[in-house]
């Protein structure tokens, strides 16, 4: 804090008037015989004035670390000292607001901070309708000094009763980031977003699909995303990577297929807008199986490469929106028995392929994306095979050895005797 000082005020007066052009005036005198001295003087052109008096004050004041002048007047210099000390405090220990900075809603200045962040496509679209839709018609409108912790513990509570306890966790960290945000750029002193209780969110392990259900699947969805089918469920490719995937991404002669992108939007005119992965180690190389590559020539053979060479678009030859394909899916898979199937199950199918040929667990990080081993065991460890019979009869063959070992001895048998 730099230029902090308290100052006395002297008592002044306000002669307030509307001049004969019908102007509004002030004027500040010093003392009360110059008062008399203007009103009669007023007076005498047929002017009426009024007088208002101000009391002798302190005035405290500091200048910011940005080099804003702040000041405050008070009646007592104890009192100016006490105000000027409580902002020194707060500057020292990091709690200074900006005064009056607190009175922008919530609204405003999470829409300055969304603007601001480099987001990946995808990330800033899931941000800014989680904002959007829950957050802004519930707090939107409410000046950040006002926020409180019983506001964000009511928000949270508003959001679970209608929506899941994972979408209710991740838009509070949208809040909670926002608001910490604030505390940083000096709008509130501290953040609200203490002790907040979360819904629990409940695992649920993973139950994949059978072969014969994942046949009926792409034998409903129709020929445009048959091969779609095949390829999430034979490569354990995301939605995003499916529909992203462009021809010259597919290595037919090395038997790969490279993810470096996936299908994020499709803007008028159908023209696709790409972006990378949904994490670093998303971006990879998957072997490609015998049969996925036929059905992928099969389907390429029958309709061709799309815009920007797209493998699969809709019926009109354009990229498929998340929307559109998820009414189709449905629809056909609803009509075929197999309702509540979600495209991203073609990907634990995949996954459950992999376990069952005795990959181990950095493998299946590897070819599903994740970024770490620890995720991959946290979604699949239930589906690798139960070692205890193993560990048994390893302990059972060990100590047999050894017993036997030690009868033969107490027998007087050579201990590498044959029974």
């Amino acid at each position: 804090m730099a230029g902090k000082n308290i100052a006395a005020r002297p008592a002044s007066w306000r002669v307030l008037y509307v001049d004969s052009a019908g102007r509004k005036r002030v004027s500040t005198v010093k003392s009360q015989a110059e008062v008399d001295a203007l009103v009669a003087q007023l007076a005498g052109q047929g002017i009426t004035a009024g007088v208002k008096a101000t009391a002798a004050a302190w005035r405290a004041r500091f200048v910011d670390d940005t080099g804003k002048e702040h000041a405050k007047h008070f009646a007592r210099k104890r009192d100016a000292q006490k105000w000027l000390d409580s902002q020194t405090t707060a500057i020292v220990t990091g709690t200074y607001v900006v005064p009056k900075a607190g009175r922008v809603t919530f609204r405003e200045y999470a829409e300055s901070w969304r603007t601001a962040q480099v987001f990946r496509p995808r990330t800033a679209a899931l941000v800014e309708l989680a904002l959007r839709v829950r957050v802004y018609p519930v707090i939107g409108n409410r000046p950040l000094e006002t926020i409180s912790k019983a506001t964000i513990q009511s928000l949270v509570a508003t959001l679970a009763e209608r929506y899941a306890a994972r979408t209710v966790t991740v838009t509070y960290s949208y809040v909670s980031t926002v608001l910490k945000d604030a505390v940083e750029n000096r709008r509130i002193p501290r953040t609200p977003c203490v002790g907040i209780r979360l819904p629990e969110i409940v695992r649920t392990r993973v139950r994949p699909r059978s072969t014969e259900q994942v046949r009926t699947a792409a034998a409903a969805v129709g020929s445009r995303l048959e091969a779609a089918v095949w390829l999430a469920a034979g490569m354990g490719l995301r939605r995003g990577e499916v529909f992203g995937l462009t021809v010259d991404r597919v290595k037919f002669l090395e038997r790969k297929v490279v993810i470096d992108r996936q299908l994020i939007d499709v803007q008028r005119g159908g023209v696709p807008v790409f972006g990378p992965p949904k994490t670093k180690a998303s971006v990879r190389e998957v072997p490609l199986p015998e049969f996925v590559a036929s059905a992928l020539a099969q389907h390429l053979a029958k309709f061709g490469p799309g815009p920007e060479g797209l493998v699969f678009t809709t019926f009109r030859g354009n990229p498929w929106r998340p929307k559109t394909f998820y009414d189709e899916w449905r629809t056909s898979l609803d009509e075929a028995g197999l309702a509540g199937f979600d495209f991203h199950e073609l990907r634990h199918y995949y996954a459950s392929l992999l376990i069952d040929s005795g990959a181990s667990v950095k493998v299946v990080q590897a070819r599903l994306g994740h970024k770490s081993a620890e995720e991959t065991l946290n979604t699949y460890a239930h589906l690798w095979p139960d070692s205890d019979d193993r560990t048994r009869d390893a302990v059972d063959a060990a100590l047999r050895a050894d017993s036997a070992k030690l009868s033969r001895e107490f027998s007087g048998l050579p201990a590498d005797s044959q029974p």
